[in-house]
């Protein structure tokens, strides 16, 4: 079992290797929330503790990003108390919250409960349809190996199409992921960002990779090398 703990701070990550290591577990670390998000898509873990105090981003930014293409077991480990603040973490996808200072004991029954609970599913970081790839990890994307520059909703839009890819995904569906709760307003600003992002995959108006399918949303097709 592999376990990778993403902390900033050099003991409290010397102390859960220890615990983990007697416990079998194969360790890995990060002290940063991009380096833990590169480890997490090369390595794979079987779980993951996560600290929300980093020095790059916030933890919960991290969970957010880790948990566009993963559904590895994240148990948070933070000074913050705050009920607020553990309710936004479960919200995000969290499996199980311990704030600092902690028993390693509860700690590691803590992580064999979430373990149990969790699929035994493997995932990819990164999406592949024809000749685009998305690399959710990193957010690159590119086309026929060239770079392709999206804007965050463009970027949005293009990942859940491509991760449903030949299926349609219904406006509703796509409002709900891009726009979140301002969803029923967003209506026209779909159907404008949809034509951009056509016109960035595929130029050929009579080719289109994102298909219209009336009154219901979209499906993207396998763009052409």
């Amino acid at each position: 079992m592999l376990a990778l703990i993403i902390d900033d701070e050099i003991q409290i990550r010397r102390l859960l290797r220890l615990a983990l290591e007697s416990r079998g577990y194969e360790v890995r670390e990060a002290e940063a929330g991009q380096l833990g998000l590169q480890e997490a898509a090369f390595h794979r873990p079987d779980v993951v503790l996560l600290d929300l105090g980093l020095p790059d981003m916030d933890g919960t930014q991290v969970l957010q990003r880790l948990r566009e293409w993963s559904e590895v077991p994240v148990l948070i480990l933070s000074v913050r108390d705050q009920e607020q603040v553990k309710v936004r973490a479960f919200e995000l996808g969290a499996d199980d919250y311990v704030t600092k200072p902690f028993s390693t004991a509860e700690l590691l029954a803590r992580l064999q409960a979430i373990q149990r609970r969790s699929s035994s599913v493997q995932e990819s970081p990164v999406l592949d349809c024809g000749s685009l790839r998305i690399d959710l990890s990193s957010h690159q994307v590119t086309l026929a190996g060239h770079e392709l520059k999206l804007t965050p909703t463009e970027y949005a839009l293009a990942t859940q199409l491509a991760t449903h890819s030949g299926r349609i995904v219904t406006q509703k569906q796509l409002l709900k992921a891009v726009w979140g709760p301002s969803a029923d307003t967003h209506a026209h600003s779909l159907r404008v960002y949809v034509n951009l992002l056509r016109k960035k995959l595929q130029p050929d108006p009579a080719a289109p990779q994102i298909q219209n399918e009336p009154g219901i949303g979209y499906r993207m097709s396998a763009p052409s090398a």
